[in-house]
C-alpha cells in the first residue's frame, strides 16, 4: 500500500510584473500584473505553482486581498495530507479563502500541480474528463484570440495590425469604456477595416447599457460586421437583458460576470441567457470551474476559456484545463503576450494562435527563474 503524502510547505509572495501597455476593459485600466506566487511541496520533493491574477477593475479584488487568503492557509495546510485535492480546496473555501475567487485558484493550482509531477503526467491528462476524453484529447487543439483592450480608434488599428503581424485568426475587442457606442463603433469599424475576415468576440466586462447594447447591435448591422460571441455585454444577473439581446441581434451571447460558480451557470441556464459560459479559473478555481463545466455540458451551452491579466503560468493552467476537458470553442488566452518581462521557465508554446502543452512532461510545467519570485 502506498504511503500518504503530505505536504511539507507552502508560500504566497507578491508576483509584479509590467505590462507593455495598460490592460483597458470597461471598468478601468490596469498598469501592471500585480499577481500573487504560490509555492507548495511534498514531502517527496515535489513542486508544485500557483498563481493568483486578480484584477479589480473586474471584480474588485486586490492583490492584497489575494496575499491575506493564501498566507492565512499555511498555518493548516503543512503537514496535511495531499492526494484529495478537492477536500482541500473546499476547506480552504471554508476558512474563508474563497471569498478571493483568484486566492482560490491558486491554492488548488499549486496543488495539483504538484500532484501531477508527483505522478508524473502533464496536468491536461490529469485533469482530462474521462477516458474518452483522454483518449481523443488532442494537446494542441486550442486557439486563443488576441485582444484589442479599451483605448481610442487610432489604437485600435495600430493593435489589430499587431495581432495580424502576429498570425493570430481571432480578435478580442473590449468595449464599454469612455465615449459610448459611437467611440465603440469607430473602434470596431477601424478594427474591422484592418482585418475584416477576422472573427470578433466583443466583451463589455458588464459595463455596456441596455440602451448602448441596442446601439451597438444596429451600428454592426450597418457596418456590416458579424461578430462571432456578444461576451458579456450587460452587468451580471441582467439574464432577461441577455436573452433579449441574443433574440434582438441573432447573435450567440456569453456569459462571463454572470457565472462565477456553478450555481450562478444553472440560473443563466434557466433563464436562457446564455449560448457559451467563459471559463475562468480565476472566478472560484479549478473544482468549481468543473462543476461549471459539468452544468454547460448537461446543458448544451458552448464553452470559452479565459483568465484576467495571467502571466504564463496561469494561462498554461488553463490551457492545459480546457484542452483535458475538451469541447472549448473559443479561448482567450493571451495575457502573456501583454506583458513586458517573463519571470518563468516553460509554459504553453504558441504558433500564431495556436497553443500547444504537448511538450509538457508533468504538471503545468512552469517553474520561477532563478531571479524570479520564490516563495519564502
Amino acid at each position: 500500500m502506498q504511503r500518504p503524502f503530505r505536504i511539507v510547505s507552502f508560500s504566497a509572495v507578491p508576483l509584479d510584473i509590467p505590462l507593455l501597455e495598460p490592460f483597458g476593459i470597461s471598468g478601468g485600466a490596469q498598469a501592471a500584473a500585480n499577481n500573487v506566487l504560490v509555492g507548495l511541496e511534498l514531502d517527496d520533493g515535489s513542486r508544485g505553482w500557483g498563481e493568483a491574477a486578480p484584477l479589480p477593475p473586474y471584480n474588485g479584488e486586490t492583490q492584497g486581498q489575494a496575499l491575506a487568503a493564501l498566507k492565512a492557509a499555511r498555518s493548516w495546510l503543512e503537514g496535511r495530507e495531499a492526494a484529495d485535492w478537492r477536500s482541500l480546496a473546499l476547506e480552504f473555501r471554508s476558512r474563508g479563502g474563497g471569498a478571493c475567487g483568484s486566492a482560490q485558484c491558486a491554492f488548488e493550482t499549486a496543488l495539483v500541480d504538484a500532484l501531477a509531477r508527483r505522478a508524473g503526467e502533464p496536468l491536461w491528462r490529469f485533469l482530462a474528463h474521462g477516458e474518452a476524453a483522454e483518449r481523443a484529447a488532442r494537446p494542441d487543439a486550442l486557439e486563443t484570440d488576441m485582444t484589442v483592450t479599451t483605448g481610442t480608434v487610432a489604437q485600435a488599428a495600430v493593435s489589430t495590425r499587431a495581432i495580424r503581424d502576429r498570425g493570430i485568426r481571432l480578435i478580442k475587442v473590449k468595449v464599454g469604456g469612455k465615449g459610448g457606442a459611437a467611440h465603440d463603433l469607430a473602434r470596431l469599424a477601424a478594427i474591422h477595416e484592418g482585418a475584416p475576415g477576422a472573427p470578433l468576440i466583443i466583451d463589455g466586462n458588464a459595463g455596456v447599457s441596455r440602451s448602448d447594447a441596442r446601439d451597438l447591435v444596429q451600428g454592426l448591422w450597418r457596418l456590416g460586421i458579424t461578430p462571432a460571441v456578444l461576451e458579456q455585454w450587460l452587468p451580471k444577473g441582467d439574464h432577461a437583458g441577455a436573452r433579449e439581446l441574443a433574440e434582438f441581434s441573432g447573435w450567440p451571447v456569453a456569459a462571463d460576470e454572470s457565472v462565477t460558480t456553478a450555481a450562478e451557470a444553472r440560473a443563466v441556464v434557466a433563464e436562457r441567457a446564455a449560448q457559451v459560459i467563459n471559463i475562468k479559473l480565476m472566478k472560484a478555481g479549478l473544482a468549481e470551474a468543473l462543476d461549471i463545466v459539468g452544468v454547460a455540458r448537461e446543458a448544451g451551452i458552448g464553452l470559452m476559456i479565459g483568465g484576467n491579466v495571467e502571466s504564463i503560468l496561469a494561462m498554461t493552467t488553463s490551457a492545459c484545463f480546457a484542452i483535458g476537458q475538451g469541447g472549448f470553442r473559443y479561448a482567450d488566452l493571451d495575457t502573456p503576450l501583454f506583458l513586458a518581462s517573463n519571470p518563468f521557465a516553460g509554459g504553453y508554446r504558441l504558433d500564431g494562435g495556436r497553443i500547444s502543452v504537448a511538450h509538457i512532461p508533468a504538471g503545468h510545467g512552469v517553474t520561477p527563474l532563478p531571479a524570479g519570485p520564490t516563495g519564502t
